[in-house]
């Protein structure tokens, strides 16, 4: 799990795509604060990932704590946009592979909640995938 963990915080750092794509199992799921329905496929885990590494870029996001054991993390972040401080953890499962198998992102206050799905929208949107993943903010 240190080699996952060491290589998401280069994916966060270089926005590297084909190392994002070598670490998730072909069958991810990603679990956002903002959407009701859990998101399925490396694709579309891929897509949210990177659209959230772009739009925390410039936010000061940094990682304040983590939790790590054989199979599981908790990384606990902050960051801040538009003056608003946000408090979050990602929740990173593996399988006996080492492969990201699930993704879960938790996020307070209710205000970053709200702020922060503006922005993944917006970035979304930049990137061409709001429309074309069909997907709907709750």
């Amino acid at each position: 799990m240190d080699e996952v963990i060491s290589n998401w915080h280069k994916v966060v750092k270089n926005h590297d795509n084909k190392l994002l794509k070598s670490m998730l199992e072909k069958d991810a799921v990603f679990y956002s604060p903002i959407l009701f329905k859990a998101q399925k496929g490396r694709k579309m885990v891929m897509a949210y990932l990177l659209a959230a590494a772009n739009m925390f870029e410039g936010t000061n996001f940094h990682y304040v704590k983590e939790i790590v054991n054989e199979r599981e993390a908790v990384l606990e972040f902050n960051a801040e946009i538009d003056g608003l401080l946000i408090d979050g953890v990602d929740i990173i499962t593996c399988n006996e592979e080492g492969k990201i198998m699930e993704f879960k992102v938790m996020l307070r206050p209710l205000k970053a909640i709200e702020k922060v799905g503006e922005k993944m929208k917006a970035q979304l949107e930049n990137m061409s995938l709001w429309d074309k993943l069909k997907l709907k903010v709750s």
